[in-house]
């Protein structure tokens, strides 16, 4: 019961998160039952939220491309006014904004289970020009957070495609759309 308890609690608080950073799972066709009605009777249109297209598209250029690791101001899940500074993966355009995954040096291995239990859920994806003192980084798959790039301090480093890839396959797995 504690369990099963655990799980939902997590699974609501992962798709309020979803929800109030503006992206969520691919939309699940509706039934007929549980369609909306248009005044006149007809089906009205269903708005689907998508994961952004995925595009490995790094330029050190100064703007914040896919596939860089920049830096930016992300807030706390806890307290979306309060945050800090930290490095981020961007995973792909949005419009004018980009979309990011939060990166951290520290490691989950060991409390994975944990983690997971709370719906957070991360990948290694090892060193690089991000971290001055070269320490292995994972990123956070669960939590995806929109950017305006004027809010991005710096570029940090590129990450390897192959590495990329693998984060976008995990990124679209976790979030039902792979």
């Amino acid at each position: 019961m504690k369990d099963s308890t655990s799980r939902l609690l997590a699974g609501l608080a992962r798709d309020g998160a979803r929800a109030l950073l503006g992206i969520a799972r691919r939309a699940r066709p509706h039934g007929r039952e549980h369609a909306p009605q248009a005044p006149d009777g007809g089906r009205a249109p269903v708005e689907t939220h998508r994961l952004p297209d995925f595009d490995y598209a790094p330029h050190r250029d100064g703007e914040p491309d896919p596939g860089e690791v920049v830096w930016t101001w992300v807030p706390y899940e806890d307290d979306p006014t309060r945050g800090k500074d930290r490095p981020v993966l961007v995973l792909a355009r949005s419009g004018r904004d980009v979309v990011v995954a939060q990166l951290t040096s520290q490691d989950h291995d060991l409390d994975a289970a944990d983690e997971a239990r709370w719906g957070r859920y991360w990948m290694d994806i090892g060193t690089g020009d991000w971290d001055s003192r070269r320490r292995p980084s994972e990123v956070r798959l669960d939590r995806l957070i929109r950017v305006a790039p004027d809010t991005v301090r710096r570029e940090g480093g590129i990450l390897d495609e192959r590495i990329f890839r693998e984060v976008v396959s995990r990124v679209e797995a976790l979030h039902g759309a792979g």
